[in-house]
């Protein structure tokens, strides 16, 4: 069973961090980060990071997981999410979701969308167009 999750979605400065975490206090919740800049470590200016005494009172995820210069998207968003609101079910608590990245919150709760770089034959013509190599690629029947 899909965990329950509450979403507090804004723009930066909006106020969505101190209303969570009123409410993660009051409702014995965690909070998951949904801010695309957030996940990054040293990242703290005109990010609206909460600080470390805010992330002690009420346990956050995914905040200062990545190094700058290390890769982090969409999928890997959904997955470590995904992954933290099952956990927090699991302890009979309550998932917040607080962020501004709208991508991330569709992906979490409406999934990814499967593209053509999972069907292998259809990445390879792609890749064949996108080199020119017309000769190359493979008829299909209509």
């Amino acid at each position: 069973m899909k965990p329950k999750l509450v979403i507090v979605l804004g723009p930066t400065a909006v106020g969505k961090s101190d209303v969570v975490l009123e409410l993660a206090s009051e409702i014995n919740a965690e909070i998951i980060n949904a801010d695309a800049q957030q996940v990054y470590r040293q990242m703290d200016i005109g990010t609206a990071k909460p600080s470390l005494a805010e992330r002690e009172k009420v346990p956050h995820h995914l905040i200062d997981i990545v190094d700058p210069d290390g890769e982090f998207n969409v999928a890997m968003f959904r997955q470590l999410a995904t992954a933290s609101a099952n956990d927090i079910g699991k302890r009979n608590k309550t998932a917040i979701v607080c962020g501004g990245t709208g991508l991330y919150i569709e992906a979490l709760t409406k999934g990814l969308f499967v593209g053509p770089a999972q069907d292998t034959a259809v990445r390879h013509t792609l890749t064949l167009e996108a080199q020119g190599q017309w000769s190359e690629i493979p008829l299909r029947a209509a």
